[in-house]
């Protein structure tokens, strides 16, 4: 197997990588959405709540009334596994991706980045030949093709190193590199299945200077022959444990399927293709649609990839306590949030104040996530302002939020002199009533 070369754009190669991942990955998709189902995820996050927090700007994006979001999550399953047999294709990863991205956008009160990444790759599946072999739409079709442009394979292992990548720059904080926040999770793992080591500190250090380390090197390890082996390895045992110390869903599977485009595509065709006959066209030229969708799409896409996660470092304060350009960049498994936050009401016409009784509008799951998280807690104060503006009441809602940052002491987060229902929201600054660790 040799060391993977750069060729030139247009440069054909064997697409055996790209029509495994297209399976493997409607099948993960569709084992999410049917499990999301079963498991009870779907009922108590858009059924049970009466109050959904979605993305800031994306209020109208609201669950569906009933048993409507079953639906809604069935039809996701069933678009994803007409991918996998490459059925209709792109209307069927079309469905799935606009529904999963009103899934991402629709709350997030259980984010977790491997959601937002799903979402980018099936806008990239979309732009790729995933079901030119080995696909219902090949044969129904009668164009079948067993080459792709080796740019194919170059934009997926962009996107896994980018996420990667800033993955690793994240972990590079004391709370990380001392195993504080490792020790906190492990400890928890350790406890669930009865693993003494998990509580002992080496084991912490461990974790976070692999985890660090693997971060950092696995792509340029994958990427040559002497260490794919090696690497192939440490990716397994990461990502196994991973599964199944942490609650990540499809995310560790994912990234081992991803792997399939670091190995030549003759291995690949052995193993799951023994049939296919490839005739490679020695031209190396770029038609003018491939063209235009590498200049015109694939360029700014990355250039946006690889600004997004930058952009905490020009907000004023501390990204891990603010959480202000936390999401979409890639800052994965980094801290765990304790507190509490109490909601004072003043009635402006009375003078009668009272604290409002937040159980009654939210699960265990959103009070714990929200009362450490600035956003949601504003999102909240709008919340509860609106309930009493229909009651022709004009309220001053005023928060005291404590939170602890990877156990350690608690403190203030939100200023408790400004009045939340009149505070405003900036996603691209710094919100002063947000307290400054």
């Amino acid at each position: 197997m040799e060391r993977i070369k750069f060729q030139s754009l247009g440069h054909s190669i064997d697409n055996s990588a790209l029509i495994l991942f297209r399976i493997l990955f409607g099948f993960l998709l569709a084992w999410q959405s049917f499990y999301y189902m079963a498991s009870g995820w779907v009922y108590r996050n858009f059924i049970l709540p009466k109050f959904t927090f979605t993305f800031i700007g994306m209020e109208w994006l609201q669950p569906l009334p009933g048993n409507g979001m079953y639906w809604y999550f069935a039809i996701m399953g069933i678009a994803a596994l007409f991918v996998m047999i490459g059925l209709y294709y792109r209307l069927s990863l079309s469905v799935f991706t606009i529904l999963w991205t009103g899934v991402y956008f629709m709350q997030k009160t259980v984010y977790n980045n491997h959601h937002y990444l799903l979402v980018l790759m099936c806008i990239i599946m979309f732009a790729l030949p995933a079901n030119s072999y080995a696909s219902v739409d090949s044969y129904r079709l009668k164009n079948k093709k067993e080459t792709m442009p080796v740019w194919c394979s170059y934009i997926i292992i962009l996107q896994i190193a980018i996420v990667y990548f800033y993955a690793a720059v994240a972990k590079l904080y004391p709370d990380w590199l001392n195993g504080t926040f490792t020790g906190n999770m492990l400890t928890k793992a350790g406890a669930k299945y009865n693993i003494s080591f998990f509580s002992w500190h080496w084991f912490h250090l461990f974790v976070a200077y692999a985890g660090f380390l693997f971060d950092l090197l696995i792509v340029p390890l994958l990427l040559f022959r002497r260490t794919r082996t090696v690497a192939l390895a440490a990716a397994i045992v990461f990502h196994i444990f991973n599964s199944l110390t942490l609650d990540i869903g499809i995310f560790p599977y994912f990234s081992l399927a991803v792997l399939v485009f670091f190995f030549p595509a003759e291995g690949i065709r052995k193993l799951f293709f023994r049939k296919k006959q490839v005739y490679i066209d020695d031209s190396k030229v770029l038609n003018s649609k491939d063209k235009n969708l590498l200049l015109w799409f694939f360029l700014p896409w990355f250039i946006i990839q690889l600004a997004l996660p930058l952009r905490h470092h020009f907000i004023k304060g501390d990204v891990l306590w603010t959480e202000e350009g936390h999401r979409l960049s890639w800052r994965m498994m980094l801290r765990s949030r304790k507190g509490y936050a109490e909601f004072k009401i003043t009635d402006k016409e009375t003078g009668k104040s009272w604290l409002y009784k937040l159980q009654r509008d939210l699960t265990p799951k959103q009070l714990q996530q929200m009362q450490t998280k600035p956003d949601m807690i504003w999102q909240m104060s709008q919340h509860i302002k609106e309930i009493y503006k229909k009651q022709g009441k004009d309220v001053l809602i005023h928060v005291t939020a404590k939170t602890s940052l990877n156990n350690n002491p608690s403190r203030l987060l939100i200023d408790p002199n400004v009045d939340m229902a009149q505070a405003k929201w900036d996603c691209f600054a710094h919100n002063e009533w947000v307290l400054l660790y």
